[in-house]
């Protein structure tokens, strides 16, 4: 009653809504639990009389229906519980609503009834109202005369299948009568009901049991009659109803069997009509692709898609004969993804069949392919990118190599790019598909239209190798640990392994495709650049590309991969790739060859065989391993940096052992050790195989990849070379040297070859022609030769002369340090001096090397000579040599006895050592019977010669200089015997002085200041000793002061050295039994005044005065020494002969000018000792004007203020003689000055003087010279 009264309140719009919607009649007596409490205030049981009643309008119902609807929506709880009440009432609710809806022809209350029942029925779950529901259709369409009224039926079946699909299969095994129905529903001309039919069809065929049983009823009556109204659809409900049909019964292999061998009868030959009453699938899917319905063309796509998804092979023909391909090709520039998608993929499916190629459908369509990837990769779809780029892929993969796909280049270039485009996808799978088309993209066959695009496929490989560098460099997303994240590590690593395959494998196809270019000329170059560009598009461009970003990129990801994870197929790709590259850049092969090497490439190549090879498995892997090991020993071998490259015949030899047992090593590095140690009789097949092993260690110590222990190692090559021996083999000549090297290496200080190794070394030695086929230039090589003196008297000549011969270090560098005690050495002297050290009779060798040697070879020995012997002062090998020099210079003289010079060889170089060694002895020390045969010999040798022979004089007369001047007095007086009886010798003197004249400036230059030094020490020497002289030695006097007034520049040493004759000679008073001074042709007779001063005149003194102070302005060390000695010597002379003449030379005032401008160099000037010679020999002769007795009281005032413990031994002896004269003179005019020099000087010896003593003997320019002799 509270409702009615509710219900009969005021009235409004709502309740005028309210009222529409109540029965007013009956609702009164309607109980208010019917009621719904929310809007709309529907009354379930209003409705329930409501709609069956005739009297109420259509509109009327509708509107409650609606209403109703509405309900169900938004309140289904509540609507639920009021019509599960009672079950009588929802099955009568459920009866009345299917009675409405088979009695009323309005579409819109058709389609409420149909909505409202399927609500309820899947709301209420009841399965007895589902069978009401099911039996009220059945009996509908069973009493039905005519299909003309079952539409609403049919519609409500099949949306009631589709929302509850199991009633599927209940309506086909409880209702099954209901297919004949359907059968003619199929055949009824009113499109709607056959579209209601072809819905409820495709529910039901969706379930795989009621498909089963429909298969016969399908096979027998339905594809036919299916398949025309398909053809004949004209609606679009009815196409798409039927293509969604079509999708369900292709999901079986067996309904497609079934609608393709129908098709198959209905096509011609050609594809065109088929026999009447007969219908194509493939014609009918054409004809939908052609509409211009994008919902077809769709559905038509997927529906090919679903047919050759089962079996490409057996269903694409058909298709493909119906020419569906080509309109594929056309929806691909399509704006609709989905449609490109699905065309893509019916595409895919299509290319797995050999007639989509032969019929030419891909030279159709692979520019449309082109375009619609390059449209498409400007899209988000990621999955539309993969597809289009697996079609791609496939095309070009599957494409017959005679059926050219790109008729021109440009067309390739585009393919290029849009492949780059994708490659640089942030979305790894579309780079990861990208990575596989570029990888059927390089294909001869695909690049040959010309000119071939070498630039674009440079930019292409790069853009993959950096997409894949990026991806390998990208670090793992690393979680706590735990068995998840190792999963997720481990994953992350096989997609990164994966990715770098598909690269590598790309990349290897690119250099196929280099490899095949070689062998055709018009590929090798673009022909239509310009003459004058440069030539980057060329194949040997790209060849060099390959190499630079295999060796930057794809190596190095490899290597950081394979730290990781290592996969035999991806290695074997890896591999394959660094063996073409031998064969694509032939010029870099050696150069490569090395760099892999020395990275452990054949460690690597080792290990991948043992692990993964070892049990025959991974064939190819143990192919490609061999194969690449096969030809980077070759290329290593061929160009060697330390040993001569082997001969075509040795080649053969290693090749053919290397492709023997090459695929037969598979074992890890301590197995193969042990096997190359066997001792047991070994036969062919396994001698090639530890050949091999042998050859790879070599190989790999000389690229210094260490892999192996040395010490086993070591062990190892000695049981093999003693298991030749034991054998009687001789291996080939690499063996020889592999074997030889590696023990070298090897061998520890401590450890030494057993005798029996070295007997067998030596047997293997000596069956070689020459040692250089197996000579490694090494210094342990050198010293493994040199160690054992079974091998060093067999062979130690010829492999010092080998080690000469290939040093390449600067000597000439190092020869003209002048600190060369101080400079570093190179490794391989240092080496070969401790050599030395160890054993100098090696020495010997060496000198004979000096000897017999080429000239370059022979200076790098005396070189390296010299320098051994300034570095090691304290080993004593001055007699080894001397004694073994005597030796060779007698065989030289004997041999070549009337002219050694014609034939001296390396003689210059020899005597050069002679000199070093001379210089080293320590002087005041007595020649021995060797020493004096020396010079003997060195003084028959140089009589032998003329002045012409500069390189054989020079260092002649620099040792029988040094050897005058350090030696002991008696020693000199016998050497100077020696020396004055060689006639020969004193002519050849006398020539070459006499060049002086004519030749100051010229290369003889130092070899004429040998000659005057020598000719001033023979004569100090013979006037000393009172010794016999065989032969006088001319000399023009007029000639020599005519040198001397007037010097040449450049010339200091030799100035100094004719100074020291002239000295000589003024202090002989120019009485020497061996020195002949002869007047010159054109010398006028002396003037009377000058009788006392003869030889000289008056004017010949003055103008040699003036040369001497020349000279002296100079202010060479040298030079000046001579010059003060020499006018010593003179004054002393004229003073005997003509005192007054000696006091006006004295009394010259350009002696003061001369002095001042001496003493100009610094405060400390005065303290040089040939300054301080040069004052004392003022004071002695009194010349007060240039010397006044002030000045002399200023420079003993300085000298007792300096610091003489710093000053040398020669300026202090200096210093004294400058005070006595003084002080003997009278000149001292403060006593006291003169009283603290005087003690300084007493308390001052020679010995602790702090300085260091100076040499005395000098090499200078090449001038052996005695400072003491030019001094005083």
């Amino acid at each position: 009653m509270a409702v009615r009264e509710a219900a009969a309140g005021p009235r409004g719009p709502g309740r005028d809504e309210e009222t529409a919607l109540l029965y007013e009649r009956a609702h009164s007596r309607h109980d208010p639990c019917w009621l719904l409490p929310v809007p709309p205030r529907l009354c379930l049981a209003c409705v329930l009389e409501l709609l069956p009643e005739p009297c109420v309008s259509l509109v009327r119902k509708k509107h409650v229906l609606s209403c109703f609807r509405d309900a169900l929506l938004r309140h289904a709880s509540l609507v639920i519980q009021l019509v599960a009440q009672d079950q009588r009432v929802c099955i009568h609710f459920i009866s009345m609503l299917f009675g409405l809806l088979c009695n009323v022809e309005d579409g819109r209350v058709i389609d409420l009834c149909i909505e409202v029942l399927i609500q309820l029925t899947t709301q209420l779950k009841l399965e007895q109202t589902v069978h009401c529901l099911l039996d009220e259709c059945h009996k509908e369409l069973c009493n039905m005369p005519s299909m003309r009224g079952s539409l609403a039926t049919l519609t409500l079946l099949g949306k009631l299948v589709d929302a509850i699909p199991p009633l599927a299969d209940k309506l086909v095994m409880e209702h099954s009568n209901l297919m004949e129905h359907l059968l003619r529903g199929l055949v009824y001309p009113n499109e709607g009901v056959r579209a209601s039919v072809c819905y409820l069809y495709g529910k039901l065929y969706s379930s795989p049991v009621a498909a089963e049983m429909l298969s016969g009823h399908f096979r027998e009556k339905l594809c036919p009659l299916f398949l025309s109204t398909l053809d004949g659809a004209q609606t679009k409900e009815l196409q798409i109803n039927c293509l969604g049909w079509l999708r369900q019964l292709l999901k079986y292999d067996l309904f497609v069997s079934v609608i393709m061998n129908e098709s198959s009868l209905a096509e011609s030959t050609e594809g065109a009509e088929g026999p009447p009453g007969k219908t194509s699938l493939p014609l009918v899917l054409k004809k939908l692709l052609l509409s211009r319905d994008e919902t077809l063309q769709v559905a038509s796509a997927h529906c090919i898609t679903a047919v050759l998804v089962h079996s490409p092979a057996k269903h694409a023909p058909a298709f493909i004969h119906a020419d569906i391909p080509e309109f594929l090709f056309e929806h691909l520039s399509s704006s609709s993804e989905v449609l490109v998608w699905f065309s893509y993929n019916c595409l895919i499916l299509l290319a797995e069949e050999p007639l989509f190629f032969s019929k030419c459908h891909t030279v159709y369509g692979i520019e449309s392919v082109v375009r619609s990837l390059q449209g498409s990769l400007r899209m988000n779809n990621t999955e539309l990118h993969k597809e289009g780029l697996l079609l791609f892929a496939e095309i070009l993969t599957r494409q017959p190599e005679e059926i050219k796909l790109f008729t021109s280049s440009t067309m390739c270039r585009d393919a290029g790019r849009a492949l780059q485009e994708a490659v640089n996808s942030p979305v790894l799978e579309v780079a990861a598909e990208a990575v596989k088309a570029i990888s059927a993209f390089l294909r001869k066959d695909h690049q040959s239209a010309l000119p071939v695009q070498y630039r674009e496929l440079r930019a292409l490989l790069e853009a993959m190798l950096n997409r894949c560098a990026d991806f390998s460099q990208t670090p793992l997303n690393r979680r706590p640990l735990g068995h998840a994240s190792s999963r997720d590590s481990n994953k992350a690593i096989l997609r990164r392994g994966k990715f770098l395959l598909s690269t590598l494998e790309g990349f290897r196809n690119a250099c196929r495709l280099a490899m095949e270019f070689q062998s055709e000329p018009s590929a090798h170059e673009n022909p239509f650049t310009a003459p004058g560009a440069e030539k980057e598009d060329t194949l040997e461009a790209f060849s060099e590309f390959l190499l630079s970003a295999c060796d930057s990129l794809c190596i190095p990801m490899v290597m950081r991969h394979s730290e990781q994870a290592t996969q035999p197929n991806l290695m074997e790709v890896f591999l394959s790739i660094l063996h073409s590259l031998f064969v694509i850049v032939p010029h870099m092969k050696e150069k490569f060859s090395k760099k892999l090497a020395s990275s452990s490439f054949i460690r690597l190549t080792l290990e991948l065989k043992a692990r993964f090879c070892s049990s025959l498995s991974h064939s190819d892997l143990n192919q490609v391993c061999s194969s690449f090991l096969y030809d980077m020993s070759l290329n290593l071998l061929s160009a060697p940096e330390k040993t001569e490259p082997p001969s075509q015949e040795e080649l053969s030899a290693v090749s053919a052992f290397l492709q023997h047992g090459l695929p037969e090593i598979r074992s890890r590095s301590p197995e193969s050790l042990a096997f190359l140690s066997d001792r047991q009789y070994v036969e062919g097949i396994a001698r090639q195989r530890q050949y091999c092993i042998l050859l790879l260690f070599y190989l790999a110590y000389i690229h210094e990849d260490r892999f192996v222990s040395e010490a086993e190692l070591f062990v190892a090559v000695q049981s093999f070379l003693l298991s030749l021996q034991d054998q009687d083999e001789r291996p080939p000549l690499t063996v020889i040297r592999a074997s030889i090297y590696l023990l070298a290496i090897c061998q520890d200080k401590d450890d030494a070859l057993d005798e029996a190794v070295v007997s067998a070394i030596r047997k293997f030695l000596e069956g070689i022609p020459d040692l250089h086929l197996v000579y490694i230039h090494h210094p342990l090589l050198l010293r493994f030769f040199l160690l054992y003196p079974e091998l060093m008297s067999r062979f130690g000549h010829r492999v010092l002369e080998l080690w000469f011969s290939w040093e390449e270090s600067s000597y000439e560098e190092l020869d003209d340090v002048s600190s060369a005690g101080q400079s570093p050495l190179p490794a391989s002297l240092a080496a070969l001096f401790y050599m030395l050290r160890s054993s100098p009779s090696i020495l010997l060798i060496l000198l004979d090397l000096i000897y017999s040697s080429p000239v370059d070879t022979a200076r790098k020995v005396l070189i390296v000579l010299r320098n051994f012997l300034r570095r090691n002062e304290d080993v004593q090998v001055g007699g080894l040599i001397r004694g073994h020099f005597l030796l060779i210079l007698q065989h030289l003289l004997v041999e070549h006895g009337a002219s050694p010079s014609g034939d001296s060889g390396n003689l210059p170089l020899l005597l050069s050592l002679l000199s070093l060694v001379q210089l080293k002895n320590k002087s005041e020390q007595e020649l021995d019977s060797m020493a004096m045969k020396l010079l003997h010999q060195v003084s028959k040798l140089c009589g032998k010669c003329s002045p012409a022979d500069v390189d054989i004089l020079q260092p002649s007369f620099n040792f029988l200089y040094w050897s005058l001047h350090q030696t002991t007095p008696s020693s000199q007086k016998r050497a100077a015997a020696v020396l004055l009886s060689s006639t020969a010798l004193i002519e050849l003197l006398e020539k070459t002085l006499a060049l002086t004249w004519t030749e100051v400036d010229s290369p003889r230059t130092a070899l004429l200041c040998s000659a005057w030094l020598l000719a001033a020490s023979f004569s100090a020497q013979q006037h000393a000793g009172s010794l016999q002289v065989h032969q006088t030695l001319s000399v023009e006097l007029d000639q020599v002061l005519k040198v001397l007034s007037f010097p040449k520049k450049k010339a200091a040493l030799l100035s100094a050295a004719i100074l020291c004759f002239l000295r000589t000679a003024l202090q002989q008073s120019f009485s020497s039994a061996l020195v002949a001074l002869v007047p010159s042709r054109s010398q006028p007779p002396p003037a009377p005044e000058d009788t006392a001063l003869a030889p000289l005149g008056t004017s010949q003194v003055l103008s040699l005065v003036i040369g001497l102070q020349n000279l002296l302005v100079q202010k060479d060390p040298l030079l000046s020494y001579a010059c003060v000695a020499c006018l010593e010597a003179l004054l002393d002379y004229l003073h005997a002969r003509s005192p007054d003449i000696a006091f006006h030379v004295v009394s010259q005032p350009w002696n003061r000018f001369l002095l001042f401008t001496l003493l100009d160099a610094g405060e400390s000037s005065f303290l040089r000792p040939e300054i301080l010679r040069l004052m004392t020999l003022f004071v002695r002769f009194q010349s007060s004007s240039v010397l006044s007795r002030e000045e002399v009281g200023h420079v003993l005032q300085g000298a007792a203020l300096a610091d003489l413990s710093t000053l040398s031994n020669t300026t202090l002896q200096a210093l004294r003689g400058f005070f006595l004269q003084v002080q003997s003179m009278g000149l001292l005019a403060d006593e006291s000055t003169a009283q603290t020099l005087h003690v300084s000087l007493e308390g001052l010896s020679p010995s602790t003087s702090s300085a260091e003593p100076p040499l005395d003997m000098l090499c200078l320019g090449g001038v052996a010279v005695s400072l003491s002799h030019i001094r005083d």
